[in-house]
């Protein structure tokens, strides 16, 4: 009787002590739990409800590693981006200006659109994209550092902001659409040719002024009727004078003499641009037989609107500076020389 009590004291001594080690080891595996889910920023409570990381210790720092990954908070809301490319175009991947946009907007969070699907041709045409890449921001963006710093890098288009691509050097992969000559363009040649040229320039520029000697005196002079010449008046921000140039030059071709304005324009860019006003515009238009209608042409800026939208229709093609030149539905770099130039002409002319 005695040994049986014996034998049932030690098994339940054998038995206390193996519940003691599972509740110390229970004990242990909770410490070390709570040690490596506490490095980590997680609360237990919260983890189980599935609230991911503690809002109560991360308000306590601004930079914490997880996974191996440095992870940084920032005050800024997520803002979705609209990546349109298309995947066949190899000049028109977004990669590098993707990364960039990450860097001085690490809240965005960006999504990709092939021009051929349904969606990303529905975004076109409703954001009025000309140029491969483009990026649309969500509303979210009005409340990020960069936009309060570089918001006129952006057109608001409804609810959503679309990036000036040419204005941060984006340079386009593909034109969408090709450029149209309108009614009220200035335009020097034959309408009616299967050849255009649209010129982009700045009346101030001296690389324009340079470029108007050795290549479009020479398509006025050697081409003539068979093909046409569309000038855009693109003056430059940093050009003061630039647009009262432009407005001129406007002026000037209500009479039909936009040809000889800018000639006369070009010839003494450095006088007017170190002056003020539209004195020197109105006294070159006297020298060139313009009728005083100019003067009041110049002063009401009766043509702001149209340099506006040649302004715009710069800003939508993806054009950043001056001088620009597109031969039908192809741009030209401005360093091209003459004699490349007129091949190319003489192609389009030959098909």
């Amino acid at each position: 009787m005695e040994e049986e009590n014996k034998k049932e004291e030690g098994i339940s001594e054998e038995t206390d002590n193996k519940e003691k080690k599972i509740k110390n080891l229970i004990s242990l595996s909770i410490l070390l739990g709570g040690l490596l889910l506490g490095s980590i920023f997680v609360d237990v409570i919260q983890l189980i409800r599935g609230g991911g990381f503690s809002s109560k210790k991360l308000a306590q720092t601004d930079i914490f590693n997880y996974g191996g990954k440095t992870w940084v908070s920032y005050s800024e809301p997520i803002v979705k981006v609209q990546v349109i490319s298309d995947d066949s175009c190899e000049a028109c991947k977004p990669d590098e200006p993707v990364l960039w946009l990450h860097r001085i907007a690490p809240t965005i969070m960006t999504s990709k659109l092939d021009q051929k699907t349904e969606e990303g041709d529905a975004a076109i045409k409703k954001f009025g994209i000309k140029t491969l890449p483009a990026f649309v921001f969500s509303k979210e963006i009005e409340n990020t550092d960069f936009f309060k710093q570089a918001g006129m890098l952006f057109v608001q288009k409804d609810n959503n902001y679309v990036l000036k691509t040419s204005e941060l050097g984006i340079q386009p992969g593909k034109y969408i659409e090709t450029m149209q000559a309108k009614d009220n363009d200035i335009k020097i040649g034959n309408s009616e040719s299967k050849v255009t040229i649209f010129e982009f320039s700045d009346f101030q520029c001296p690389y324009c002024k340079a470029f108007h000697t050795s290549v479009t005196k020479k398509i006025i002079s050697e081409f003539g009727d068979k093909v046409l010449l569309v000038y855009k008046n693109f003056p430059l921000n940093f050009h003061p004078q630039a647009e009262n140039a432009a407005l001129a030059s406007e002026c000037a071709n209500e009479q039909g003499k936009f040809v000889a304005y800018a000639d006369k324009l070009f010839t003494n860019q450095d006088d007017w641009g170190k002056s003020e006003g539209t004195q020197k515009f109105k006294l070159y238009a006297q020298q060139i037989g313009l009728k005083s209608d100019f003067n009041s042409c110049l002063d009401d800026k009766k043509y702001i609107d149209k340099v506006n939208v040649d302004k715009g229709d710069a800003e939508s093609f993806g054009i950043s500076g001056t001088p620009s030149i597109f031969i039908n539905d192809k741009s030209v770099s401005s360093g091209t020389s003459y004699e490349e130039i007129k091949k190319m002409i003489e192609a389009e002319l030959a098909k």
